[in-house]
């Protein structure tokens, strides 16, 4: 029997390099994670303890910020040797990413959140999600043209306890 290797990756693959700015963008963008989760942490917790304010208490915060100081927009979509897509994850794992699509579900069961609330963390699982996906696609465009820091001002805005109501405001708009 014959055994055959498959081909590791070739030599003259360039090593990446990082983005202008790249360092102070993720780092931005980990320091706003971090602020979003001192404020879900903040949130009242419910009038009996259930699994659901633990999740949102404990579970919820660690996600937000392993997933926006995991960031890396090396990980982002190419093509593979068989020049197959591969599709980028920007860092963030599949078990983060999926705590932050069980977000919707689970506020439904967080009865003592006022609508404000829950609508502030619908954004902050939604704003995470959306900076690792834009890192995925195209990390040039989202770091060089500020998209990721828009973001990050988005998540600020959404977690910032002395601003006015989301809720509030998306009422007055429409």
């Amino acid at each position: 029997m014959t055994i055959a290797y498959l081909p590791g990756p070739s030599d003259d693959v360039p090593l990446y390099e990082p983005w202008a700015g790249e360092p102070e963008v993720l780092a931005e963008a980990a320091a706003a994670g971090r602020r979003a989760a001192a404020w879900i942490r903040s949130l009242p917790g419910p009038p009996a303890p259930s699994p659901v304010g633990t999740w949102l208490a404990v579970t919820l915060p660690a996600v937000v910020e392993a997933a926006t100081a995991s960031l890396d927009p090396a990980q982002c979509d190419r093509m593979g040797p068989d020049g197959r897509l591969i599709e980028g994850d920007a860092g963030v794992d599949a078990g983060t990413t999926s705590t932050l699509a069980v977000v919707p579900c689970v506020l439904s069961e967080a009865t003592w959140l006022t609508p404000d609330q829950h609508l502030r963390l619908l954004a902050v699982a939604s704003v995470i999600t959306g900076i690792a996906r834009l890192l995925a696609d195209d990390p040039g465009t989202a770091i060089l043209h500020g998209q990721v820091i828009r973001m990050c001002g988005t998540l600020d805005h959404a977690t910032r306890p002395d601003t006015p109501g989301l809720a509030s405001e998306i009422e007055h708009a429409l």
